[in-house]
């Protein structure tokens, strides 16, 4: 767990990523140059939060936003909604405690053992107790 990269502003977790080993998370303060970063350009849920002077998706007023990865994902949608209960904190205590106990975030691919629900509720009580 690279602990020091924290969430995204979508709610995904940069400190477990394997996706970019390049990444250096894209909540970085005055980070513009995202050359690094393949999904800088188009990512909205990241263009929604500078534009509304935010640092994360779950500090917006609009809970039932379905912007860019929350239109078909349950992963960002659960992880935002842990923040906003919890903190960010808590969010990175749980994901490194998991991560110890042997869930995957990325198993095959960007998919793993966090993609495998489609009910928010269900994804947060994962996140807390590790349990399926």
């Amino acid at each position: 767990m690279k602990r020091e990269l924290g969430i995204a502003r979508c709610g995904l977790a940069c400190c477990l990523c394997s996706e970019n080993v390049e990444c250096k998370g894209c909540r970085l303060d005055g980070f513009m140059d995202l050359s690094w970063c393949k999904d800088a350009e188009w990512c909205q849920n990241r263009k929604c939060c500078l534009e509304k002077n935010i640092p994360g998706c779950w500090v917006c007023d609009d809970r039932d936003c379905r912007k860019g990865l929350f239109a078909e994902k349950i992963k960002p949608l659960a992880f935002t909604e842990y923040v906003r209960r919890y903190g960010i904190e808590s969010l990175l205590d749980r994901l490194e405690i998991n991560e110890k106990a042997g869930i995957v975030y990325h198993r095959e691919g960007i998919m793993g053992d966090y993609d495998e629900f489609d009910d928010i509720e269900e994804l947060i009580r994962f996140i807390q107790t590790g349990k399926k």
